[in-house]
């Protein structure tokens, strides 16, 4: 919920549940659009995760990214690949899947806490979005190292710096977006 928001709170939990479910949907639906790169595939999923944690307050985005999860684990498809099962969870992507479940809210409670500062919501948006890729970034590359027996340096060079700059641009497009759901919603 954004803390500025003067709607009634059932219109507000009705909003949140929407956009929570919308956006783990939608989770689930960019992970079709996947680049097969190795060891660790490049998708739209950032995005979402990003625009969770801007527009969703933090107990909704955990729980957006928890039912992208628990899909993925009951074994639909929703993983990069068309792949689900606890396998891939436990495998060397699988940090960056436990990492949107952190991102989401983690961006949520970075975006409310600046907005109450009076921070300009577009400088709130960029600082939460970035705080969102760093924490994906690093649940997923903790991951990778452990699994395959990367060195740090290995799985960051395998696992971060080849996404960096197209991560930066989904942010982006990401603090774009929620700017435009916030204005289309009047909140």
């Amino acid at each position: 919920m954004d803390i500025t928001s003067t709607a009634s709170p059932n219109v507000s939990r009705t909003r949140e549940l929407v956009t929570a479910a919308l956006t783990a949907a939608l989770l689930c639906a960019s992970a079709y659009v996947t680049v097969p790169l190795q060891p660790v595939p490049m998708t739209l999923q950032v995005f979402f995760v990003v625009l969770a944690g801007l527009l969703l307050a933090a107990p909704w985005a955990s729980a957006a990214m928890a039912v992208y999860l628990l899909l993925g684990a009951a074994g639909l498809p929703v993983f990069s690949g068309a792949k689900g099962g606890l396998g891939v969870i436990a495998g060397p992507t699988g940090g960056y899947l436990i990492g949107f479940l952190l991102a989401a809210p983690v961006a949520s409670l970075v975006r409310e806490a600046l907005v109450r500062t009076q921070t300009r919501p577009i400088l709130a948006d960029g600082v939460a979005a970035a705080f969102a890729i760093l924490v994906v970034y690093t649940v997923g590359a903790v991951q990778l190292a452990m699994v395959t027996g990367m060195s740090a340096a290995e799985a960051v060079a395998a696992g971060v710096a080849p996404f960096l700059v197209l991560d930066a641009g989904k942010a982006a497009a990401a603090v774009v977006v929620a700017a435009a759901v916030r204005r289309a919603r009047g909140a």
